[in-house]
């Protein structure tokens, strides 16, 4: 409904394009926070009803009361309702002004050919002090000789800005630049413009702690691809989460909402029911945040990222906070972890947190899971349970099929748990609890 309610609000003629904006991507922001963790408890109640027809389908009597596959607890309230995001990424494109350089988010879509993009004024979810970076910017590009890049075929530069804050008071900010034809001499001269804009003109009252440039012909392109190159300030910046400090790189996951992450984390804690001889698998673990945060509750961490930035940044957070029972290894999940367990002969306990992406977790990966008879307890911390997550969820829980080479025993659902990291928005972040 709320999805329907932003559609049609879209359409009213008298609504102002700030608020189409905020309706496109915090629907549920009119309404009391209350009213905000009643429908996202409505909107997981029915993940967990399909999932357990899923799994009805495949013969596993696994219908709850309700008709849920395993106990619902309430939502979990973020700390932070608004401005709680500490990473936000505005695009560049055409205002409803007509300006080609406006900096801001999108109303519309490419498929309908109907894309406008809007300041980010009104929308609740992004602090202030991305709100000025972005406004600085478009400022920036507006006085720029140089055309944005809204389609890479028909040139121009000037492409999106990335800003990420911590509680510290840091400030990063990344700028994507297509190079089209430029020679080294003339982007030299572009950076530092950009430079002088930021460290010395108007940009200053952003007061940047890093200031980063990345030359990219694509959409999404890695730091292995096309290196982010610092302009200004200080490599990385630093957060501070259940006592621990955290180094962030530019490209490296960090969960959204820090103090809502905070509420999850603990949680993760006490659901692992881990022991002093427990081993940690922390399958996703970004710049470590997990791993960390347990490490002192269980004998041993071992932490898998494919952003190899990011495993630089786990194993220097390890480091710094004295922590010694770690250890991360870089590259993908699907790659590393079967051989990793493949040989996993360690008689201790072995407890597996998954953190993946929207995309859910690799086949391989949840093979390798579901094959490893020493694993008995996982949470999977999902963002989108109902899309590819789904498939894992039913891929952990099947009966063995020796064609798939899913030969281990299967796991069953036990405890759900959403948290709201994402106020406004319809999204929850989804912890399952599967055991066997």
């Amino acid at each position: 409904k709320a999805k329907k309610k932003a559609r049609e609000s879209c359409s009213l003629p008298d609504s102002s394009w700030e608020e189409r904006l905020a309706d496109a991507v915090t629907p549920l922001w009119r309404l009391p926070y209350q009213e905000q963790l009643q429908v996202k408890y409505e909107s997981q109640r029915r993940i967990l009803q399909t999932l357990a027809s899923r799994l009805e389908e495949l013969g596993i009597d696994a219908q709850k009361p309700g008709g849920l596959c395993c106990p619902l607890q309430p939502v979990v309230p973020s700390p932070v309702i608004n401005g709680y995001r500490n990473k936000s990424t505005f695009s560049v494109n055409r205002g409803p002004d007509g300006n080609p350089k406006t900096v801001g988010l999108y109303v519309g879509t490419g498929k309908a050919r109907n894309i406008v993009c809007v300041k980010a004024n009104h929308t609740k979810n992004i602090p202030p002090k991305h709100k000025q970076v972005a406004q600085c910017y478009e400022e920036f590009i507006c006085s720029s000789p140089l055309d944005s890049c809204i389609l890479f075929h028909e040139g121009g530069h000037w492409r999106e800005l990335i800003v990420r804050t911590t509680s510290r008071g840091h400030t990063m900010a990344i700028i994507t630049f297509h190079p089209q034809e430029l020679g080294q001499d003339a982007l030299a001269t572009q950076k530092a413009l950009l430079k002088e804009f930021f460290t010395c003109g108007p940009g200053t009252v952003c007061a940047l702690t890093s200031l980063y440039f990345q030359e990219s012909t694509m959409t999404r392109c890695p730091h292995e691809q096309s290196p982010y190159q610092l302009l200004h300030g200080e490599p990385h910046i630093f957060e501070e989460l259940l006592g621990l400090k955290f180094r962030i790189s530019p490209d490296a996951f960090f969960q959204v909402n820090t103090a809502g992450a905070e509420v999850l984390y603990q949680a993760v804690g006490e659901l692992c029911q881990a022991t002093g001889d427990t081993v940690l698998l922390d399958i996703c673990c970004g710049t470590g945040t997990i791993g960390l945060s347990l490490a002192h509750q269980v004998s041993k961490v071992i932490g898998l990222e494919v952003v190899e930035k990011a495993i630089e940044d786990a194993k220097w957070n390890a480091a710094f906070n004295g922590i010694s029972n770690c250890e991360f290894h870089s590259g993908k999940a699907e790659a590393v972890l079967p051989q990793l367990l493949a040989s996993w002969e360690d008689a201790r306990p072995l407890v597996a947190v998954v953190n993946p992406s929207w995309a859910g977790l690799h086949y391989r990966v949840v093979r390798a899971i579901r094959n490893c008879q020493s694993i008995r307890r996982l949470l999977y911390i999902s963002c989108k349970p109902e899309g590819e997550a789904m498939r894992n969820f039913l891929e952990l829980c099947c009966p063995p099929d020796p064609r798939k080479k899913l030969t281990g025993e299967p796991f069953a659902p036990m405890l759900a748990i959403p948290f709201d990291m994402f106020p406004h928005t319809v999204h929850c972040e989804l912890v399952l609890l599967f055991t066997r």
